[in-house]
């Protein structure tokens, strides 16, 4: 029971106490099981009544939803769009042109296209996020690659989880339906739920539960952690 570094094993939102406890596994492999994994690193330490949150990313590893970079050949519009995309110290998000292709692909060009425009039109105006409200949660999820990330995923590209909605249903079956399964994309300026065996209505609380990102960014290797009341 112990946060990773940096990080604090409580937060409270809402007037609720939540311990965030991190879940240490092997780096998850795109031959890897998810059940297995859940099965071998989470079972044995979860309890009624807690909330088991498992990262995106590895869920569409183990979906097979993972490339290199150099299996990746970006077309010359995803090179030209990628010039336009804000970059960060969060993360590349799609500002390199093997993230852009995969968005792309993922999402159809028309749509990319679409919102690229709108971005074009409104980013001067003051407005930001328009070309994620539009691209869609597809687009969001796509992970591209950083130095702190545990190898050899600091030279791939993750796109997000297929069906995490189901995912998540199938989680917390395993688990005995003593347990309640988030599947969360959260980094260091924010996240999202995909998939949720809760209301939805409670994402937003669930967010701001975890919006440090308690289960880190780069070679923690603890891609799920347990959500338990204080």
């Amino acid at each position: 029971m112990q946060p990773n570094d940096g990080k604090t094993l409580e937060s409270t939102v809402d007037g609720k106490t939540y311990q965030r406890i991190p879940i240490k596994t092997h780096v998850v492999m795109a031959d890897d099981d998810l059940r297995k994994v859940v099965r071998q690193y989470a079972e044995p330490v979860v309890q009624d009544g807690d909330v088991l949150f498992v990262t995106e990313k590895i869920v569409a590893i183990t979906q097979g939803r993972s490339m290199l970079l150099e299996e990746i050949e970006p077309r010359p519009l995803a090179n030209f769009l990628a010039k336009y995309v804000t970059k960060t110290p969060h993360g590349i998000g799609l500002g390199m042109p093997e993230t852009m292709e995969m968005a792309l692909q993922e999402c159809g060009t028309p749509r990319i296209l679409f919102a690229a425009a709108a971005a074009a039109v409104t980013k001067p105006m003051g407005r930001k996020g328009d070309f994620y409200r539009i691209a869609g949660e597809k687009a969001r999820a796509i992970d591209g690659p950083t130095d702190g990330t545990i190898p050899p995923y600091n030279k791939s590209v993750v796109l997000g989880p297929d069906k995490p909605m189901l995912v998540a249903r199938d989680l917390k079956i395993l688990l005995g339906n003593k347990v309640d399964v988030l599947i969360v994309d959260i980094n260091d300026i924010g996240g999202n739920i995909l998939g949720t065996t809760l209301d939805e209505g409670q994402n937003d609380h669930w967010v701001r539960v975890l919006k440090d990102n308690p289960l880190g960014q780069g070679h923690q290797s603890t891609p799920m952690g347990i959500l338990r009341q204080v």
